[in-house]
């Protein structure tokens, strides 16, 4: 593969809250073991990582105490803390793991304001920038929007950012109405949602987020725990000397200027691969070809 820049910046900025990120970020999920459950396979590698993401200019990690569970927070702070002032690190609330690693909702007012201390605890943090409140969805691995009212979820998190311990709010896995939703409770600066270059039924929803001024940061970019495969964006990869990973996030790059990317890894190989994407041009043919890739 021809060598890129590794520059994070490449893709440029979106504001996040009062907060300006690249939008070549990191998410820290893959950084536990099998399954996102118990330690890492590597830890010295895992924490590796973390401060390569950083040194290479990385400042939005993404994250939640539920990976591992604790596992990752931990990573994180042994790492990076004390952390660079630019560094934005955003969290999930609403769901736990139990003794098999099975994900299950955790998300009464109670539990999520454990949820968020338990973050607090783990990263050293006094306060959350970020934190997303995942509404547990149905579909293969809950991340189909339910469309349920999203009041008794966002409430309790809305009150614990008026006492400071959250400077910002985002929602996960929501349909438009419920971002509506919850924007009358407060202010909502991100968007989580399943979507990559194959699954692409949040097309409308990004564009309106982006005519509203909110980021939308998809989760599994590459597949998640199916990593996409195309015969026509394997040719499109080899046609650029890219990889297929390369391609697929420099896509998301090129498809709204309020994306977000949060590839994951737990290896320093494979992070300066996706660093790479953001300096991944797609002339308009490639993206021709790639979009008709959708489901």
């Amino acid at each position: 593969m021809t060598d890129r820049p590794l520059d994070p910046a490449a893709a440029g900025t979106w504001q996040l809250g009062d907060r300006t990120v690249k939008r070549m970020g990191y998410g820290a999920m893959q950084l536990a073991g099998e399954g996102v459950f118990g330690p890492p396979r590597d830890r010295e590698e895992a924490l590796a990582v973390l401060r390569e993401a950083v040194e290479l200019g990385v400042d939005h990690i993404d994250t939640s105490d539920f990976y591992g569970p604790h596992i990752t927070n931990r990573l994180i702070c042994e790492a990076l803390h004390p952390y660079p002032n630019d560094l934005t690190i955003v969290t999930k609330l609403g769901a736990r793991r139990d003794e098999e690693g099975q994900w299950l909702p955790w998300n009464d007012p109670d539990a999520l304001e454990q949820g968020l201390r338990d973050n607090l605890e783990h990263l050293g943090l006094e306060a959350m920038e970020v934190v997303n409140v995942r509404i547990m969805g149905s579909g293969d691995g809950g991340v189909v929007p339910t469309g349920e009212s999203v009041a008794r979820f966002v409430e309790p998190v809305a009150r614990l950012r008026e006492q400071g311990l959250v400077r910002h709010v985002g929602i996960s896995t929501v349909t438009q109405g419920q971002v509506e939703e919850a924007r009358t409770i407060c202010p909502i600066v991100c968007v989580q949602n399943a979507y990559n270059l194959a699954k692409r039924g949040d097309d409308a929803l990004i564009d309106w987020l982006a005519d509203e001024d909110i980021a939308y940061v998809p989760y599994f970019p590459l597949g998640g725990f199916s990593p996409l495969q195309s015969e026509t964006l394997d040719a499109v990869a080899k046609d650029l000397d890219a990889s297929p990973f390369q391609v697929a996030l420099a896509w998301l790059l090129q498809r709204s200027d309020n994306i977000l990317v949060i590839p994951g890894t737990s290896s320093r190989a494979h992070l300066r691969e996706n660093i790479a994407a953001a300096s991944l041009d797609l002339p308009e043919d490639a993206l021709e070809r790639l979009n008709g890739i959708a489901d």
